[in-house]
């Protein structure tokens, strides 16, 4: 039995740093990703554990695999997206197996708090044949945690730890223990496991069936699962959020909760079946449980298809069980908008007048779809502007611009700008430069030159790179000079080949940097609107059309004053 040392209180992603600590993981890689960014962001501070921000999902993937392999208990973290970039590594490994543990935690997003899509990762499980874990706490996130590398070292094979937003930021009091620190195993030259051409491939694939239906067995037994009987008129089968929800609104009920929820333990879901005369699955997004449930031939009631959309509430759990559809909440609406005094505004302000068709990308920027900048016109997924411009552009004749973080085009930019220029692709390719992943709540990357623990290291040229890359132009500007970009940007544009543009500069929450704020000379202003339609928070029009400025929050970035055709946003020449 553990001995408990202390309580804390944690996050999901907190607890489970804290737990993976204390099972000895002794390496953990990651890219920023909201809502799993905190766990490495955690890890990073146990010195005990070399923590690393990678250049994207897939290397940070491999480079903990490689970790595990070489004998030393691995985690490896991730948003749901994030998973569809290490998607080839984890298919591979599930087939070769571990050496010391190795488990991807990965958070999905239901409700799209911050994401492109609702995916599912429960059905990644099946697909790559590896076992799937569900926390529904921060205590469990702690607890469990522990558990799969067990699980993982037991049964040889990588562990898919799952998490939502939900359990990975609500907090609560967790019990914590110490850290037990574990003798890495040997690193072992084994082809036969470790180098997946077709003649290993095939017997690691049968060894891989027969581990699942090992796993299988395992689902039954493991306190992972767990059966509480109450009335056994009503009955819940449930996993993850869904499992608070249940309880807070039926706490009478019976409930079969799946912490392990494949492979599914489906003699103990027939014994719970049979003692409870109304049984229902209640699951978040995709029919995962109930699907493979009534395909067992096992009779449950679940939810209508309306629910497979958005994040799972309290309030929900009723209206499945009465039958009736989702009802949606209608709630104010705010906009969101870029921060006062950020350096990517002029830049979209700039693309706007010269009426452009801009391929975006992931990140902070993709704000500028919305009005009244709407100068962004495509945004699919992490890395794709630079392929949008060039497959658009090989099929329309008019003048095409990408436009991506620094972050982001090192993550997956960089192969999408050599096949540009390979491919003779035409335009332009400007780089926001804000030097930081700010998005994520402004983390380190290989630009800047420290790493996720505060370590100096080599700082990645973007500029060299770009010419390295076959571009033909690289210009590198102050985002703020909205002529100055606009003009160079149309310049290019007349060019053959594909140029680069680097607009650098720090980001406002990275360097709170404040410079006086203009005034509106009354006797100049229009009540156009013009300088409004720069979409800064700062800036504020009455009923009256009246101009006025938030000095609070106004940075004195000065691309309002840039803005005004009729010079009626001006500095004070006394101020300092």
């Amino acid at each position: 039995m553990r001995s408990i040392q202390e309580k804390m209180f944690l996050s999901g992603n907190e607890a489970l740093a804290r737990g993976a600590w204390e099972a000895g993981v002794g390496f953990a890689s990651s890219y920023p990703g909201t809502p799993a960014t905190e766990i490495l962001e955690s890890l990073a501070g146990y010195p005990e554990i070399i923590s690393q921000w990678a250049v994207n999902e897939k290397v940070a993937c491999e480079v903990a695999f490689g970790a595990a392999v070489a004998g030393k208990r691995a985690l490896f973290s991730c948003k749901h997206v994030g998973l569809n970039v290490a998607m080839d590594p984890l298919m591979v490994s599930a087939y070769s197996g571990i050496n010391a543990g190795f488990v991807l935690a990965v958070a999905d997003d239901p409700g799209l708090h911050s994401s492109q899509n609702e995916q599912d990762t429960r059905q990644v499980a099946p697909y790559a044949k590896v076992p799937l874990i569900e926390p529904c706490s921060p205590q469990e996130a702690y607890d469990f945690i522990q558990t799969a590398y067990r699980i993982s070292e037991d049964f040889d094979t990588p562990v898919l730890f799952r998490l939502t937003t939900r359990i990975a930021h609500t907090k609560e009091t967790v019990k914590v223990g110490k850290r037990r620190p574990l003798k890495d195993r040997a690193l072992e030259k084994n082809p036969q496991k470790y180098v997946m051409i077709p003649a290993h491939a095939y017997p690691r694939h049968i060894l891989l069936e027969d581990k699942m239906r090992k796993l299988a067995g395992y689902s039954e037994t493991t306190p992972l699962n767990r059966v509480i009987l109450r009335e056994h008129s009503l009955g819940f089968i449930v996993s993850s959020a869904a499992a608070l929800y249940v309880r807070e609104m039926y706490p009478q009920a019976s409930l079969l909760i799946l912490g392990m929820s494949y492979p599914l333990p489906l003699a103990m879901i027939r014994g719970f079946v049979k003692k409870v005369k109304k049984v229902f699955v209640v699951e978040e997004l995709d029919h995962f449980l109930e699907e493979k449930i009534r395909a067992a031939g096992i009779a449950v009631r679940a939810k209508k298809p309306s629910f497979r959309v958005g994040e799972l509430r309290p309030e929900h759990i009723p209206l499945i069980v009465k039958g009736k559809d989702k009802q949606e909440q209608k709630l104010p609406k705010r906009r969101p908008v870029l921060c006062p005094g950020c350096p990517h505004r002029a830049a979209f302000v700039a693309l706007r007048a010269l009426k452009v068709f801009v391929c975006g990308d992931i990140g902070c920027y993709t704000l500028a779809a919305l009005p009244p900048l709407a100068s962004l016109h495509t945004q699919l997924c992490m890395g794709a502007s630079i392929p949008f411009l060039e497959g658009i552009q090989k099929n329309h004749s008019g003048k095409m611009v990408a436009v991506i973080g620094d972050s982001t085009f090192i993550h997956s930019g960089i192969t999408g700008l050599i096949s540009a220029v390979y491919n003779k692709a035409r335009g332009v390719v400007v780089i926001l430069d804000n030097r930081t992943t700010a998005m994520t709540g402004n983390q380190p990357n290989p630009a800047i030159g420290m790493t996720a623990q505060g370590e100096k290291t080599g700082e990645l040229d973007l500029a060299a790179l770009a010419r390295a890359c076959g571009a033909a132009s690289v210009d590198t500007v102050n985002p703020y000079e909205i002529k100055t970009i606009e003009t160079l940007i149309q310049r290019r544009l007349q060019e053959p080949g594909l140029s680069v543009v680097i607009c650098r500069a720090p980001c406002r929450l990275l360097e709170r940097l404040r410079k006086p704020s203009p005034r509106v000379n009354a006797e100049k202003c229009k009540r156009c609107g013009i300088c409004v339609g720069i979409d800064c928070p700062a800036l504020i029009r009455d009923e009256q059309k009246t101009i006025i400025i938030d000095s609070a929050i106004c940075t004195g970035c000065g691309i309002c004053v840039q803005s005004c055709p009729f010079g009626a946003l001006e500095y004070d020449e006394k101020a300092e």
